[in-house]
């Protein structure tokens, strides 16, 4: 198993390149679009071209950089539309964005991870792979010959680049163990009903097929030193006899880790969160037996710490969270928080917790601690 050659200390460039709605609200103001995929489907084109390109010039630009270079940071990962190159319509590509990334990442002595963060149907029924509450990804049959020509360009394009540290083969894919978990087939707010009849669950067993094609069209082009990640599809131990063949090399498994899904389950508290994080961590001391192990996503948001109202008790237990995170993170490879920023305005508008999901803002008000 190879070895990382210094940890990783990351943060996501979420809602960027990929939009979420739930970060940046005003993006999809006047549209009732849920996601990504609506949005230019409901909104005159020529003010869609407009938003999105305003929004892209104006959300990340290298001051941005230079700032996360300042906090000690040596990674970003940066999610990337199926659409990148600007080939399937009605959606505009952002691959000149993607340029400007590297160049700016190069100045400033940052790496970049490289992470599909969609693909064509939506592989998870998540807003951030492009559907909300729709999965349809493989149901048509373009559907992954495409993404792994989307990849297979990546790699051409950036292999010579200094900033390139990997790329990530695809976010977040959901399998049937996780969708009936998660109780996705109950999801009923949709923009779609027709394609939401359609939605269901891929398997570990096509995942596995899907990976190690994509792995098998990218290292030929990609230099030795360059990093292939897959997502855990968040079963974390299920890849121990994954990729075991000596010809597979500097492959990363990437895990998300979020206390909101306790929360979501009403098992909010210090013990259900100590509980769970330790739980977390030993597996990842088991996996790193088999692949270097980055906690690709997580922040310090969680239920407890956002009911605080007195803000010293609140940033102490921030802090406490964060510090906890952090000692289970680093039994692996490292971290890459998850975001860089959001678009609320949480004095007037409420919603105070969503600091919480903001790099920039937690590190303002003391509740990262690095």
């Amino acid at each position: 198993m190879n070895k990382l050659n210094e940890k990783i200390k990351g943060v996501n460039l979420g809602n960027w390149l990929v939009l979420e709605r739930w970060m940046n609200p005003a993006m999809f103001r006047g549209t009732e679009a849920l996601d990504e995929y609506h949005l230019p489907r409901m909104m005159k084109p020529e003010i869609y071209e407009e938003r999105i390109r305003t929004h892209r010039n104006e959300y990340i630009c290298e001051r941005d950089f230079s700032r996360i270079a300042s906090w000690g940071f040596n990674l970003l990962r940066i999610p990337v539309p199926f659409f990148i190159f600007g080939d399937v319509e009605p959606f505009i590509g952002c691959i000149e964005e993607l340029d400007k990334a590297f160049a700016w990442a190069e100045a400033y002595g940052l790496k970049i991870l490289i992470d599909l963060h969609t693909a064509p149907g939506c592989q998870n029924a998540f807003d951030n792979g492009g559907m909300q509450n729709i999965l349809t990804f493989t149901q048509d049959e373009n559907d992954v010959p495409f993404v792994y020509s989307v990849l297979t360009r990546l790699a051409e394009r950036y292999r010579d680049r200094k900033a390139l540290w990997g790329i990530q083969i695809l976010n977040e894919p959901v399998v049937e163990e996780v969708y009936d978990r998660m109780h996705l087939a109950d999801r009923t707010v949709t923009n779609d009903p027709e394609l939401m009849a359609k939605s269901k669950p891929l398997t570990l067993e096509f995942l596995k097929e899907f990976y190690t094609e994509a792995y098998d069209r990218m290292r030929p082009i990609l230099k030795d030193d360059q990093y292939i990640v897959f997502h855990d599809a968040f079963i974390m131990t299920a890849w121990k006899d994954f990729m075991r063949d000596e010809r597979f090399y500097n492959v990363v498994l990437d895990t998300h880790q979020y206390l909101m899904m306790l929360d979501w389950a009403d098992q909010a508290g210090k013990e259900a969160y100590d509980v769970f994080l330790e739980n977390v961590g030993k597996d990842i001391e088991e996996m790193e037996q088999y692949f270097p192990v980055v906690c690709g996503e997580w922040c310090v948001n969680n239920k407890i710490a956002a009911d605080i109202e007195d803000k010293s008790e609140q940033k102490e237990y921030y802090r406490y969270i964060c510090d906890k995170q952090l000692e289970q993170w680093n039994k692996g490879s490292g971290y890459i928080y998850w975001s860089y920023k959001t678009l609320f305005d949480t004095v007037n508008g409420g919603m105070a917790h969503t600091n919480a999901w903001d790099l920039g803002r937690t590190r303002d008000l003391g509740w990262f601690t690095d």
